[in-house]
């Protein structure tokens, strides 16, 4: 992962745009890049708007530029509508970055990828990955595996940095040597984005920090680091499910204690981690993965902390790309808006 202290010309670009747009009414870009909390979008609630900027004295916990959304949340919204209202409406929210979970949209008709790419850019959005599949059976299914030049050649004619899976690598078993093999596989398909400029990334649920079912003292995940080679092969964290894995597998399975913190595998490895899922859960132990999962802000999982820690990492201000997800929003648009004011809200503690 780059670590450039530069000017980042699309960050700049975006900014400048938001600001002539009035989603930042009067701030400059400057202004933007500094401490300011970046003001919100037109049609928003001014008494939740004006709340959700004073909370706090510190820096913003949240780098500008570098909020996304996974389309996934919206998927209802993109099958009814299209992307163009969905996209209308995040930058309203003050969004700056769109994660792709499929191109097509519903009722709204065919789009092509020249024409998404270009509508993202017209909504001051910048595409920076995509969710395809890692396998099938079927050999003209859109996964790596199975049609690899089809999923980089859509990604590149997105612009996309980043292209990568929310499968989980047990393609061969959950056995070490079963990991080892996929590894090998995310190798290959590293290589082959990074010959396009891109960067392949595996997104984690649960499953992955559980143990090997051949080694139980070995946890897969830390299988999967070790065999992918970390020039080629890149992790986005989904953070609530590495929660759920804590509450999960911090015990071997013959009850003695193997306790993690997600937090700790980020700022041991900064560098494999560009995109992460912010997605929040209400903690209940009575539950089989000690979390309910709800909108941005609601529930237990500091924010404030884990973005904080990886942020202030020195060179690593704007080196990620944070993501807000729900797997089922109870209305999606709300959970959008609500996820980006509360995080916008977050300041760091001085």
């Amino acid at each position: 992962m780059s670590r450039t202290h530069q000017p980042d010309p699309e960050l700049t670009h975006r900014l400048s745009r938001r600001g002539m747009l009035g989603v930042a009414a009067g701030a400059t870009v400057a202004a933007l890049l500094g401490a300011a909390a970046p003001a919100q979008a037109a049609g928003t609630d001014a008494a939740t708007a004006t709340g959700a900027a004073g909370k706090g004295r510190g820096r913003p916990v949240l780098p500008p530029g570098r909020l996304g959304i996974q389309l996934y949340s919206l998927r209802d919204k993109v099958s009814t509508l299209g992307f163009a209202p969905v996209f209308a409406e995040l930058e309203k929210y003050g969004y700056d970055e769109v994660e792709f979970a499929g191109y097509t949209q519903g009722s709204a008709g065919p789009i092509t990828l020249a024409q998404l790419k270009r509508l993202a850019r017209n909504h001051g959005l910048t595409p920076i990955g995509s969710h395809v599949g890692y396998y099938a059976s079927d050999p003209n299914a859109y996964t790596f595996a199975q049609n690899l030049t089809k999923v980089l050649d859509d990604a590149q004619a997105l612009g996309l940095k980043h292209i990568g899976t929310a499968a989980g690598p047990f393609r061969y078993g959950m056995t070490v040597d079963a990991m080892k093999r996929a590894a090998h596989e995310f190798n290959t398909y590293g290589a082959a984005a990074r010959a396009r400029g891109m960067k392949f990334y595996q997104h984690n649920h649960s499953e992955e920090f559980s143990f090997a079912t051949d080694n139980p003292k070995v946890r897969l995940y830390d299988v999967l680091l070790r065999e992918t080679d970390p020039d080629l092969v890149f992790l986005e964290m989904d953070i609530f499910w590495a929660y759920v894995a804590q509450f999960r597998f911090s015990k071997r399975p013959d009850g003695t204690p193997a306790p993690f913190e997600p937090l700790d595998y980020v700022l041991r490895r900064p560098n494999r981690y560009p995109l992460f899922h912010v997605k929040d859960g209400d903690s209940d132990p009575s539950n089989p993965y000690g979390y309910r999962m709800v909108d941005v802000g609601d529930g237990d999982i500091d924010y404030q902390k884990f973005i904080s820690a990886v942020t202030r990492l020195k060179g690593h201000r704007l080196a990620h790309h944070w993501q807000a997800e729900h797997d089922n929003p109870s209305e999606s648009f709300t959970f959008a808006r609500r996820s980006s004011e509360h995080l916008h809200s977050l300041r760091e503690k001085c």
